[in-house]
């Protein structure tokens, strides 16, 4: 069973703290999708934190991606991600 938008932003703000959160649950798009098929969820994910100072895109979507490891691809089957730093982030 996929996680709700409030358990993924909660298991978010624990890996980065501070950080503004954006999360979209796109599963009703995927509908017929093998990855949907089992239960598993598609979500837009935004996070800005400082923590990406420094880091190249991949780098900073593998923080993301190490944040729900635990529970791909049977509670999540994919994320679109969006890192941003503060500085980078539109208002």
């Amino acid at each position: 069973m996929r996680p709700g938008t409030d358990e993924l932003r909660e298991r978010l703000a624990e890996r980065f703290p501070g950080a503004r959160l954006e999360i979209a649950d796109d599963s009703h798009h995927h509908a017929g999708h093998a990855g949907a098929a089992g239960g598993a969820g598609h979500y837009r994910v935004r996070v800005v934190s400082a923590r990406f100072a420094g880091l190249a895109t991949v780098a900073r979507h593998r923080l993301v991606y190490d944040a729900v490891r635990d529970w791909m691809p049977h509670r999540v089957h994919a994320l679109s991600i969006d890192a941003r730093t503060p500085d980078e982030a539109p208002n």
